[in-house]
Parts: C-alpha cells; sequence; structure tokens
C-alpha cells in the first residue's frame, strides 16, 4: 500500500476545506481499503470522516432524512424504515455480511467501485482505471457485468443493493462541496460509462454526501429480490426494487429499478410506462419487462441475464399484484 498522509475532521466544512489535489474521503472503508490494498486506489491523503455528526435518522413531516455516516445495519433495522420503506430495508441486510455492514456507511455504499474482476487487477487494462486503456471485459470474463446501458469503453455493473432501492424510492442525495450545497436525486448520482467510464457519479472533486433523504413511501406493495451465485456475501447477478399499486385490478402505479444489469441502478423506465393505466396481469408485467429489455445489449457470456431479468420482473410484479 502506497503511505499517504491521514486527517481526521470534525465537521463536513472542514472535511471540504482539508480537501486537495489527491485526496479522498474515508467513510467505513470497507471498499477504499481494499483497493488500496490491491493498489487500485491510491490516495496521496485520507481525510476521515467517519466521525462527522451526521449519524441521525430522523422523520421531516412525511419525509425521513438518514446521515451519511450512518450505518447500515443501524439504517436496515430502524423502525422507519422497516415500517414505511421495507425494500430498503431488505436490500441493505441483502449486501455483504453482517460484519461489514456494522461498519459500512450510507454514502460509502452509494459510492462503491465496481466489482469487474479487471477493474481490480492493476496488472491488466481498464478504461475506469487507465482511461484510454481498454476494456478486456468485452472480450474476457464478463459473465457477471452489464446488459444495459453499456458502451464500447466499458461494461461494470454498479455493485450498491440499497442504490437500487433508493433508485426505486427516488431518494435524494445531499452534498456539500468547494461549489456550495446542492441535492442530487437518484436516479442522477450514477452515471452510465459513455466514453467516460472513470467517473462513476456526478459528483466533483471535494463534494461530500451529507444525507440522503427519502420522500414518503410510494403507494401500494413494494419489495426488493436479488438473484446471486449463492446466498450470502454475494453481489447482484440481477436484483429487483420494485412498488406496485393496483386499484380495481388496473396498475395506478408502478416503479421498477434493477441491478446488477448497469453501470447505475438501473430504472425501468419502459417497463413502468407500459404497465400504468393497464391491466395488473402476468401477460402485462412481461409485455413491459420485455419492453424494457429490448434495448439490452448482451455479451455472449452474459446473454442469460436478459431472461433472467425479464422472469424476475414478472415474478416479483405477480407477487406485488393483489
Amino acid at each position: 500500500m502506497k503511505p499517504f498522509e491521514y486527517a481526521r475532521a470534525a465537521t463536513a466544512a472542514e472535511a471540504v476545506r482539508e480537501f486537495t489535489p489527491g485526496t479522498m474521503y474515508l467513510g467505513g472503508g470497507t471498499n477504499l481499503v481494499d483497493l488500496m490494498r490491491l493498489g487500485v486506489a491510491e490516495p496521496e491523503r485520507l481525510v476521515d470522516v467517519s466521525h462527522l455528526p451526521l449519524d441521525e435518522i430522523e422523520q421531516v413531516r412525511d419525509r425521513v432524512r438518514v446521515g451519511a455516516t450512518v450505518r447500515n445495519t443501524d439504517l436496515a433495522v430502524h423502525p422507519l424504515i422497516r415500517t414505511r420503506y421495507p425494500m430498503l430495508a431488505r436490500a441493505l441486510l441483502s449486501g455483504a455480511s453482517g460484519q461489514v455492514r456494522n461498519v459500512a456507511t450510507v454514502a460509502g455504499n452509494l459510492l462503491q467501485r465496481t466489482r469487474c474482476p479487471y477493474f481490480q487487477d492493476v496488472s491488466r487494462p481498464c478504461n475506469k482505471r487507465r482511461p484510454g486503456s481498454g476494456c478486456p471485459a468485452i472480450a474476457g470474463d464478463h459473465a457477471g457485468l452489464a446488459v444495459l446501458g453499456t458502451s464500447d469503453a466499458c461494461v461494470a455493473t454498479h455493485p450498491s443493493d440499497m442504490a437500487v432501492a433508493l433508485a426505486a424510492l427516488e431518494a435524494e442525495v445531499h452534498v456539500t462541496g468547494p461549489g456550495g450545497d446542492r441535492i442530487v436525486p437518484i436516479p442522477g448520482l450514477h452515471r452510465l460509462p459513455g466514453d467516460r467510464p472513470e467517473r462513476d457519479t456526478v459528483l466533483e472533486p471535494g463534494d461530500l454526501i451529507t444525507a440522503v433523504e427519502l420522500p414518503a413511501p410510494p403507494p401500494g406493495a413494494q419489495m426488493y429480490r436479488k438473484v446471486r451465485e449463492r446466498s450470502s456475501f454475494a453481489f447482484a447477478l440481477v436484483s429487483i426494487a420494485a412498488a406496485l399499486d393496483v386499484r380495481d385490478g388496473t396498475v395506478a402505479g408502478c416503479r421498477i429499478a434493477l441491478g446488477g444489469v448497469a453501470h447505475v441502478p438501473w430504472r425501468a423506465e419502459r417497463a413502468e410506462q407500459a404497465l400504468i393505466g393497464g391491466p395488473a396481469t402476468g401477460e402485462a408485467f412481461l409485455q413491459a419487462a420485455e419492453a424494457e429489455l429490448e434495448q439490452a445489449r448482451p455479451l455472449p457470456r452474459n446473454a442469460y441475464k436478459v431472461p433472467l431479468a425479464r422472469n424476475l420482473i414478472v415474478a416479483t410484479l405477480e407477487e406485488l399484484a393483489p
């Protein structure tokens, strides 16, 4: 591991002031420290933000504000989350292991980097690590990688379960930085790779996430489901966060987000548009899933993700429908 300087910030404003070129923020460290050990991340300076007073979960009118340093376990078991946002609680409990969830923070979860094997192997080219060096995953080991929103530069997937639920819930991320305070919506925080796959998010250097705000829960039933190769401590092959509001047999509202299929938590807007105002039937769910997945561009060894995503969408919506 490359030597680095260390500083601990007492406030968000102090953390931003401490940020200089070559600096990275350190929260729980469950992803960053691993990348430093691998040589993928080599910060010259770490500013520890894990002790900032941003660890509260509070209800403000019909919304819930979650501080950036709240631990994943604490968020998953909080009564407000379990009762109002069960898909988020389930997504959090589906991620990593209990030990990791006890340390990982909400902001760090959102900002974790891909687990693409070429990104994590510094002996191999990778456009996310070294822009312009190439994407060997396209012709190599891509069985677990993206089928939606890919580019010739990158087929990596975003690994977060929590972010998928937040995309379906239409959460907002509060950010402070050198340019001041602002709010970034989810979807909208994470970027598709395009020709700049090294940029995972729209955040600028020095920007610090201070909170995630959850709007009022969507009407109807909600669920998070995850398909993975083993029952624990495994990233999603495909996952879904869905909320379905059915009235008199008609879909009045629908939100669907997919994980494990794209560089971002993928909001299935085509499927949603196909469903709203129509019947809540298995056939309608199938047609909506197929409309969404028409835009998929799978590679030879991850083509299985297309029927897997289709079947997961249909099965989940059928379970949510009254």
